[in-house]
């Protein structure tokens, strides 16, 4: 480790204009480590005789310290909007929003196929988050009903929700009802009709290609366009389970892209 020298340490305990600017963490690291130094610097004060390799040698020791006090004093994590790990959770992501690659939440979807309902409410892990959301309250509330309606409910669009929070997707939308998420997509300038890998993927099994929105039925997510007009998806609530699907084109209603990295 490079030694310090003693006076050097003084004129670095002092700079007020440099604290002001300083967040409240800082100060506390700062108070923190300026006490161990300024312990430091009074043992060359009081300990003449032992001369200034002996003093330099005890900043150098408290400067370890030092950074080990900086060390205990962490600072949440968070996103660029300031958001922590904390906050996100409770809003229901597991991890803070981020790039991500549309190929990281593909797998994850794969991971998911063979997942089936259970027990005579009909329920899985999707709806069990869904629920759990502010997002699901809200929705519940401006609909005039209760969040427990949602249990046992269709849930592929759940399914989609969910892989955007468990790998922290920006722009991917949480939804229960195919419909509004859709319009989401719509009004976020992120709607298309290009099979890309990782768009939401909405269908009507009436009017298919020629319906609009209001008459989507169903949702998934894409894996990739196979190039002879059908479309290779993963899907929830597909015979009561999450399936690996094979679409046509003629079936889909449109595309929601999501901020992919």
């Amino acid at each position: 480790m490079k030694r310090l020298n003693p006076q050097s340490a003084v004129k670095r305990l002092a700079p007020e204009l440099a604290i002001k600017r300083w967040t409240p963490e800082d100060r506390a690291v700062g108070v923190a480590v300026g006490a161990v130094l300024a312990g430091a610097v009074g043992l060359s004060v009081f300990s003449p005789v032992a001369g200034a390799s002996a003093a330099t040698e005890a900043v150098s020791a408290t400067a370890e310290k030092a950074a080990a006090v900086t060390h205990t004093v962490e600072k949440p994590e968070a996103t660029s909007s300031g958001m922590t790990l904390a906050e996100a959770k409770a809003e229901g992501w597991k991890v803070l929003p981020r790039a991500v690659e549309a190929s990281e939440v593909i797998d994850l979807a794969k991971e998911q196929v063979g997942i089936e309902e259970e027990g005579s409410g009909n329920m899985t892990k999707f709806h069990d988050w869904w629920v759990s959301t502010p997002r699901a309250e809200s929705a519940a509330s401006s609909g005039g009903f209760s969040v427990d309606a949602y249990k046992g409910a269709a849930w592929c669009d759940m399914f989609v929700s969910w892989l955007g929070s468990q790998t922290g997707v920006k722009g991917m939308g949480w939804d229960a009802y195919t419909v509004s998420h859709a319009n989401w997509f719509k009004d976020q300038g992120r709607w298309g009709d290009e099979a890309k890998p990782g768009a939401i993927v909405f269908f009507d099994w009436g009017a298919g290609s020629d319906g609009s929105i209001g008459d989507i039925d169903h949702v998934g997510i894409v894996e990739k366009d196979n190039g002879d007009g059908t479309v290779s998806t993963i899907e929830g609530n597909s015979n009561n389970a999450v399936q690996e699907r094979t679409r046509d084109k003629g079936q889909i209603v449109g595309y929601g892209y999501p901020e992919y990295a």
